[in-house]
């Protein structure tokens, strides 16, 4: 992973920054793509470039704001002149009850979880096809079954599911397109929803007894990207197998 320079969305904080250091620590430059959290991007570039000097930049941008994609990929592989690899890790999460959902909410969930990584891989693919490079989604294991009172998340993620594998053929042969699918990973900051009680009734589904830590979403992203040369078009469940009881 020497010198492969790889972009994180969403990169400052809880997965996206253990994703972000994870992919350092293997030897990538990193460019951490932020929106509202940029002191924290930046302490964490900080951080990563006092390992290892100019390995790390930040490049801050609203990903609903479509204009804004060509500009952030460009700005990202002109740091390191190229681009070898794009996670879009960034993700709006939040209830929906049915009944009172709003246009805004839409905009915004599917906006940010589906419509960003498309035209995120839309304006990285020139760049990725020159490097041979890969794409990583990260997904939600509601994709596939959805989580009650969270509707327009889980369409949302499900659409990013059907995305991964429809870009594994659109950029194909050139540039691999993966997903990775988290179950329990870290609690939500905001986690009126996840009360005592509900939280203990997700650890009862999950086979392993627990939640997961985000190194091991991290460590999921970094074998699709650099460590499978022959794997596309797929999307792996990292949620201590608490999809078979769903």
């Amino acid at each position: 992973m020497q010198d492969r320079a790889v972009l994180v969305t969403g990169a400052a904080r809880r997965i996206g920054a253990a994703i972000s250091r994870a992919l350092h620590d293997c030897g990538a430059r990193v460019v951490l793509h932020c929106n509202r959290s940029r002191a924290e991007a930046d302490a964490l570039a900080a951080q990563l470039n006092a390992v290892r000097a100019g390995s790390c930049a930040v490049v801050q941008g609203n990903l609903l704001d479509l204009a804004q994609l060509p500009r952030l990929v460009e700005e990202a592989a002109g740091h390191f002149g190229r681009l070898d690899g794009l996670v879009n890790n960034a993700s709006s999460f939040y209830a929906t009850p049915f009944g009172a959902i709003d246009s805004l909410q839409w905009d915004d969930l599917i906006g940010s979880n589906l419509r960003a990584p498309l035209f995120m891989a839309q304006a990285a693919a020139p760049r990725l096809r020159a490097s041979r490079g890969a794409i990583v989604n990260v997904v939600d294991i509601h994709a596939e079954r959805p989580l009650k009172d969270f509707a327009v998340y889980s369409v949302a993620k499900s659409g990013l599911a059907g995305l991964t594998r429809s870009l594994a053929l659109e950029l194909a042969p050139l540039v691999r397109v993966n997903g990775v699918s988290p179950g329990a990973i870290l609690w939500p900051d905001q986690d009126r929803h996840f009360p005592g009680e509900e939280k203990a009734r997700i650890l009862a589904q999950t086979p392993l007894g627990r939640i997961g830590e985000a190194s091991d979403v991290a460590g999921a992203v970094k074998y699709l990207l650099f460590d499978a040369p022959f794997v596309t078009g797929q999307v792996l469940a990292v949620d201590g197998g608490r999809a078979i009881h769903l």
